[in-house]
């Protein structure tokens, strides 16, 4: 379950800046999830009530936004979204990836003394 040691790295970065900036400690974690980043966000969830406990995030839980994936002409630019042919329908170009496939610590909340 690769889960646990994303929401081990999460706990470890937000203990890292909470640390930098002298804080009591975190109020709240923002992520954003792609889906196709890999990333089972239930797992997710249960991984970090487990590793936040008896850490400056115990009781924190994640903000977590889901972000769908969406495809750009490399040609063009032409947007496609999810389900349609990996073909530009406008110029026949290649598309790639442009979102969805990322999993990014947006913010971290914290009080500070």
């Amino acid at each position: 379950m690769h889960e646990y040691s994303i929401a081990s790295a999460l706990l470890r970065m937000a203990e890292e800046h909470a640390h930098k900036h002298d804080a009591t400690h975190v109020v709240d974690l923002h992520i954003r999830v792609g889906e196709l980043s890999g990333v089972e966000v239930s797992l997710l969830e249960t991984a970090w009530s487990l590793v936040r406990a008896g850490s400056l995030c115990e009781g924190v839980d994640l903000s977590i936004v889901r972000v769908a994936a969406h495809w750009t002409c490399r040609d063009c630019q032409a947007s496609l979204d999810r389900g349609g042919l990996l073909v530009c329908q406008t110029c026949g170009g290649r598309v790639v990836l442009s979102t969805g496939d990322d999993l990014v610590l947006d913010r971290i909340e914290m009080e500070v003394a």
